[in-house]
């Protein structure tokens, strides 16, 4: 009789534990006076947020191209990932900010009219620590993201790097010379954001702002003291840039984690991808 109910006891808690479930807040609206439009994001909120008194760890995840803030959670199950991951103690129980990053690429175009990156890093991070109980130091904050936002969580983590602990980019929307000097895509998808580019050579502020770059302008240490995970699929399209990525990385001693698992550009290689993730970046926010 006492085994058994030892086993309900076990089976009350193990139910009662899975049953948590955090808070998602959609399309909520920042107001920026750098950008000129509401800027806006969605946010996942662990299940003890509204009955505890402690601050949490920050992730900033971003999403792809032609996407907004809402696909995380729509296709990606970023909530449903949290909750099973924190539950079991896979990875530390934190925030996620999935702000909305319309077509930008993440970074302050060329001509000054939409400067994201500083809306981002000026204004919008502020006003997020100030909304919710974060704990505002590099160690706790972390940005990931995937295609598109694989790219901007790279060249966001790289250009400020006293601001995040990790960085995961997921099928990195990053490109090599070669591939955006070949056909008509610099002009099709980035021409109006970074300036245009010549024949021979991509354009200066393509240049400030492509990770394969950054690796070069700079300071070695500085690039150190963030911890990369980069994870791209055998059948992606964007393997080249990735690969490239890598192979610097390693040439440059910049130490990292790199995968290559199998699929494609596609939500079920990326809802696993954010589980490996959490459990990395989790290493991060662990003491």
């Amino acid at each position: 009789m006492k085994k058994l109910l030892n086993v309900l006891v076990f089976l009350f808690i193990t139910v009662s534990s899975f049953s948590q479930t955090g808070k998602v807040l959609e399309s909520l609206k920042f107001e920026s006076k750098l950008v000129g439009y509401p800027v806006k994001y969605s946010v996942y909120l662990p299940a003890d947020y509204e009955t505890s008194q402690r601050s949490y760890p920050v992730l900033y995840l971003l999403h792809g191209y032609s996407d907004d803030e809402t696909g995380w959670i729509q296709f990606g199950e970023a909530n449903t990932i949290a909750d099973k991951g924190i539950a079991k103690g896979d990875f530390t129980s934190c925030i996620i900010v999935m702000p909305d990053g319309k077509v930008s690429w993440y970074v302050n175009s060329f001509d000054g009219k939409d400067p994201w990156e500083d809306m981002f890093v000026k204004e919008f991070i502020p006003f997020i620590e100030k909304e919710y109980r974060t704990r505002p130091q590099k160690e706790f904050r972390a940005i990931a993201g995937l295609s598109m936002g694989g790219n901007g969580a790279l060249l966001l983590a790289m250009r400020n790097t006293d601001l995040f602990s990790s960085c995961v980019a997921m099928s990195a929307g990053t490109f090599t010379d070669e591939e955006i000097l070949a056909d008509d895509t610099y002009d099709k998808y980035f021409g109006n954001i970074y300036g245009p580019k010549t024949k021979d050579e991509v354009s200066e502020h393509w240049k400030a702002n492509s990770p394969l770059y950054l690796l070069d302008s700079v300071d070695k240490e500085k690039l150190k003291s963030i911890r990369y995970y980069i994870d791209c699929g055998d059948d992606d399209f964007l393997y080249k840039g990735n690969s490239a990525l890598h192979v610097k990385m390693r040439d440059l001693g910049i130490p990292h984690e790199y995968r290559v698992r199998q699929g494609g550009h596609e939500w079920s290689y990326w809802r696993t991808g954010l589980f490996d993730g959490l459990m990395f970046i989790s290493e991060s926010f662990h003491r």
